[in-house]
């Protein structure tokens, strides 16, 4: 059986800084801000999917992060899962052959994974892996064990689970006494086929130095999960995959389209590092 790191550069083809761009999906139907038809969110999603491999970007990632204030978990409804598979069906056939994963919020894991199931997608993101934190929607405890009996009762065992740790916009005090590196550690005790690491919030930058610790420590991909931008590329250069959402979009700000002239740049300036690959510089 291949490792978590084995399948990781075989899906997306690097050993580090494999891009995965976020399609951040408009209101979904039922949701607070939904003023557009699914019709409409299939077109946008399916256009930024182009323009994403297009510039050359390795993976998408879908994720309904227009769909304020988020549901807590099983909250989520069906027609939020619905929705969502038909649109990353349609993502999937404009990206192939690259790889799609998703991310359902708020921590609605099992919902992305029966997602990726019926859509034949690569990854999924999941929040609460192990450990509990407490979120903006409330309390976040340890899904692991749920979600990877559920993975395996549906037959998508295909499906890598990238896992949030230490996550933002959350409150860790319940669990100050456990570190980054011990929560990493628990997370691939745990069968994370790879770990996240981000910021506070939304276009903030991890920890350089929690970053290095835990790429030092443990033996699945470790994923940048926020705030990776032209700037601080080669200080994240050495993780195996970057989450980019923010920063590719208008004026940094998420809300907004693709800035597809900062994209090229962004792509370009990946494209030499791998060409003259050189020892990351972690920047403490």
């Amino acid at each position: 059986m291949a490792t978590s790191m084995e399948r990781f550069i075989h899906t997306f083809k690097h050993k580090s800084a494999a891009v995965i761009g976020m399609i951040h999906l408009k209101a979904l139907p039922g949701t607070p801000l939904n003023n557009h038809g699914v019709k409409e969110i299939i077109d946008i999603a399916c256009n930024e999917a182009r323009i994403y491999k297009e510039a050359g970007v390795d993976g998408v990632m879908v994720e309904n992060m227009h769909d304020l204030p988020y549901l807590h978990t099983n909250q989520v409804g069906p027609e939020i899962t619905a929705t969502m598979a038909i649109i990353c069906s349609e993502v999937k056939r404009v990206f192939q052959p690259g790889p799609v994963g998703v991310q359902v919020l708020a921590g609605a894991n099992k919902h992305a994974m029966a997602i990726a199931n019926a859509a034949n997608l690569q990854f999924i993101r999941a929040e609460g892996f192990v450990f509990s934190h407490v979120a903006d929607e409330g309390l976040m405890n340890a899904c692991a064990g749920e979600l990877l009996r559920y993975r395996k009762q549906i037959g998508a065992e295909n499906v890598m689970v990238f896992t949030d740790i230490k996550k933002k916009h959350s409150a860790h005090a319940i669990t100050e006494d456990v570190n980054i590196i011990e929560t990493a550690k628990a997370a691939e005790l745990f069968l994370s086929n790879g770990v996240i690491i981000t910021g506070t919030s939304t276009g903030q930058p991890a920890s350089v130095k929690q970053v290095k610790s835990v790429l030092d420590s443990v033996h699945v991909p470790v994923l940048i999960g926020s705030g990776v931008t032209m700037e601080n590329l080669d200080s994240f250069k050495a993780a195996q995959g970057l989450i980019i959402g923010s920063y590719f979009k208008r004026d940094g700000k998420w809300t907004n389209d693709i800035d597809a002239d900062k994209l090229k740049r962004f792509m370009e300036k990946v494209t030499a590092i791998r060409t003259n690959p050189i020892k990351a510089t972690y920047i403490m």
